[in-house]
């Protein structure tokens, strides 16, 4: 009867190498171990092989086939692979260049940025902590002129407008009386206010940011405009400016637009000497790229670098500073000032930059409105401690 086991071995063994499937071979090894434990009971119970062979010759049969059967199975894919069978990479591959993006969608399984369904929702951008925002350039104005506060909503300084006459007399002659002459000078207050809403859901979800940026908006906004008005404010809603003010005298420049050496040197020396000395000349980047090329009769320049750290350049010896605010050179313009700004002109604070969150007006909205307020006055104080260049009219 052992002989009988070769044909099913046979083609067991077949069908393992043509099919596959995992499954087909388990299926047709369960229906083997079947067959060869009936034949093996049949052996034990006293039965004879239909044929006359030796035992251990069909067992040895048996045992090959089982130990290639089991091979097959432990297989990591579970069936055998010829050679020159490419891989589903390579198939995945060469399909792709076949078709590029009209390849099956069962082809195209590789997770990518570039494509949000595809894997991009895994990879998120980050948002920085740090704000690029416009560079904001201030007015030096309130670093060169003296400071004060108050707390009322007007200052009136005391101001001598006259001296005493007096007159050389003979020993005998009799003495002429005489009085100084005095006056007030005031500088109003004046305010510069805005506000801004912003969303409750806002406030919430940017973990402080919005807020702390509105702020430093503001801060920026006010400083500027506080610069600006030092300079050319119009004295009505604004402080008086510099270059407003009516009691300030001019040196003519003799030209609309080509600045000359000659007319920097007799604004300076139109100074009294005690202003002069501690004068500071005031103009903008594009005045100051003018008067670096101007070179007195020797051909030295007008303007000399600083040679030590914590040292201003200077033009005829006296620092020059750059406001932003200052006019460009321009027919009818002033786009100099020299002279003594601590002693000429005033700044006076009444109420430093207040911000009033208010998160009531307009809460049905869902909206927060922040209030910013700034109240400062400034104007000259001493007009002979400060003079302006007039450029010609064209």
């Amino acid at each position: 009867m052992l002989q009988d086991t070769a044909a099913p071995l046979g083609v067991i063994e077949r069908k393992g190498e043509e099919d596959d499937s995992v499954a087909v071979v388990t299926a047709a090894l369960d229906t083997f171990k079947g067959e060869v434990i009936g034949r093996i009971e049949k052996l034990e119970a006293g039965g004879k092989p239909d044929k006359q062979e030796p035992e251990t010759k069909g067992l040895d049969k048996l045992g090959e086939r089982l130990d290639k059967i089991e091979a097959k199975l432990n297989r990591p894919a579970g069936t055998e692979r010829k050679g020159d069978e490419p891989t589903l990479e390579r198939k995945a591959f060469g399909t792709y260049l076949r078709l590029g993006a009209a390849a099956p969608a069962d082809e195209l399984k590789t997770l990518v940025v570039s494509s949000d369904p595809q894997g991009g929702y895994l990879a998120p951008t980050e948002l920085s902590a740090e704000f690029i925002r416009d560079l904001t350039e201030y007015s030096p104005i309130r670093t060169l002129a003296s400071v004060r506060t108050t707390g009322s909503p007007s200052v009136t300084y005391p101001k001598r407008t006259g001296i005493t006459n007096a007159k050389w007399k003979g020993e005998l002659q009799t003495s002429e009386a005489s009085e100084p002459g005095f006056g007030q000078l005031e500088i109003p207050i004046r305010e510069v206010n805005t506000f801004v809403d912003i969303s409750n859901q806002l406030l919430a979800d940017s973990a402080g940011m919005a807020e702390s940026e509105v702020r430093l908006a503001l801060a920026e906004d006010f400083g500027q405009k506080e610069g600006a008005a030092f300079v050319e404010g119009n004295g009505v809603l604004e402080p008086t400016g510099l270059l407003t003010d009516p009691s300030l005298a001019y040196t003519a420049n003799g030209h609309a637009t080509a600045l000359g050496s000659d007319a920097l040197i007799t604004l300076m020396y139109a100074l009294p000497a005690a202003y002069r000395q501690r004068g500071t000349w005031l103009m903008n980047g594009s005045t100051l790229t003018t008067i670096r090329k101007l070179k007195d009769g020797q051909g030295n320049y007008l303007w000399q670098p600083a040679y030590a750290a914590d040292t201003p350049e200077t033009i005829l010896g006296r620092p020059v500073v750059e406001a932003v605010d200052m006019p460009d050179v321009a027919a009818d313009a002033f786009p100099i000032v020299f002279g003594d700004f601590a002693t000429g002109y005033r700044i006076v604070d009444r109420v430093a930059l207040s911000i009033l969150v208010n998160p009531y007006i307009r809460a049905t909205d869902g909206v927060t409105r922040i209030h910013a307020t700034r109240r400062v006055g400034a104007g000259v104080v001493q007009p002979k401690a400060l003079r302006k260049l007039k450029m010609a009219v064209s």
